[in-house]
């Protein structure tokens, strides 16, 4: 006998935003609020803007089902107003929303609690400044700019150049020449005014999928491109995923380990998706904790579950019920 729903709550399915993820954020919503409508949720999907209080209340909406990615969505800010209108919502809570989203934050936490990070620095945007008289050709007449000189990482090539605060891989980039690296940044600088350069780990990348306190399993992704990018994570057919991860038992373990131990240092609530590159020698190394993970066909948290016995419906299900269990 089927099970009604956990909530006879109005869910407002809040996707789109204005982040530079927008586009996967839809994805996600439309595919949760599909899920909603069949399992008998009273659902309506809402397009994150600057009006979104008055849509909220327009729509009466009394639990957020969360399928933003990137930004505000992200970061703890929309978990703020939420918790100031009294909306329960899917997911981690504004501390660790924050925290998660921030690498350079996180990275620290993580060192803290004793989990193995790649060798990597941060660096932060600099004041162009005009160049002198003596500097300036006389041609010049437009009050030429340059950039300040940055430091160079102190740890073998190659790099990994990513933005501070983003995700989906957007704005990251894989340096192989010194020489390339100042241009690379200012590029990466169009996301925010920090960025981490890493220690590019050459390995399998593993990511590990968390509800509650329960690992559900991991998945190993090999993408047909140099790494997983934003297009291998959203283009079908571009990345073969290996469910389980082939690394060996003891590894696998320490990982799914490793995976829970990041979900609590950060206070995650809910699902989240724990990503690692596993180096030489089955050296794992953590890379981030997702919040809000992707819920689209091509997604990785939705995969693992499926794998261990959770079909999408029976995903967002305990999701619904951990935002019902948590408002409780």
């Amino acid at each position: 006998m089927k099970k009604g729903p956990v909530t006879k709550k109005r869910i407002g399915v809040l996707m789109g935003g204005l982040s530079a993820e927008r586009d996967v954020s839809i994805r996600s919503g439309l595919a949760i609020y599909q899920s909603l409508e069949e399992l008998g949720y009273n659902a309506v999907l809402v397009d994150v803007g600057k009006d979104i209080m008055a849509v909220l209340k327009k729509e009466k909406v009394k639990l957020a089902f969360l399928a933003l990615h990137g930004g505000t969505g992200e970061n703890g800010a929309i978990q703020g107003l939420l918790e100031v209108l009294g909306i329960p919502f899917t997911g981690s809570g504004i501390l660790a929303s924050a925290l998660a989203m921030d690498k350079e934050v996180s990275k620290k936490i993580f060192s803290f609690h004793g989990l193995p990070v790649a060798p990597y620095m941060v660096i932060k945007k600099g004041k162009k400044t005009k160049k002198s008289r003596t500097e300036k050709k006389e041609s010049d007449k437009s009050g030429v700019f340059q950039f300040p000189d940055y430091p160079m990482p102190s740890f073998d090539l190659p790099w990994v150049v990513k933005p501070a605060a983003e995700g989906s891989s957007i704005g990251v980039s894989i340096i192989k020449e010194a020489e390339d690296l100042h241009s690379c940044m200012e590029k990466t600088f169009s996301h925010g005014r920090r960025l981490i350069i890493e220690k590019f780990i050459d390995g399998k990348e593993v990511h590990i999928g968390v509800l509650g306190d329960k690992v559900l399993g991991g998945v190993e992704v090999r993408p047909s491109l140099e790494f997983y990018n934003y297009e291998a994570k959203y283009t079908s057919g571009m990345t073969e995923y290996i469910m389980p991860p082939e690394i060996d038992e003891e590894t696998s373990g320490i990982v799914e380990s490793m995976a829970l131990k990041a979900h609590h240092a950060l206070q995650c609530s809910g699902a989240t998706r724990v990503d690692f590159m596993i180096g030489e020698e089955n050296s794992p190394y953590i890379l981030e904790v997702n919040t809000l993970p992707g819920m689209t066909a091509t997604s990785l948290l939705p995969k693992i579950a499926k794998s261990a016995g959770l079909s999408f419906k029976d995903l967002i299900e305990e999701m619904v019920r951990f935002a019902v269990k948590e408002e409780e």
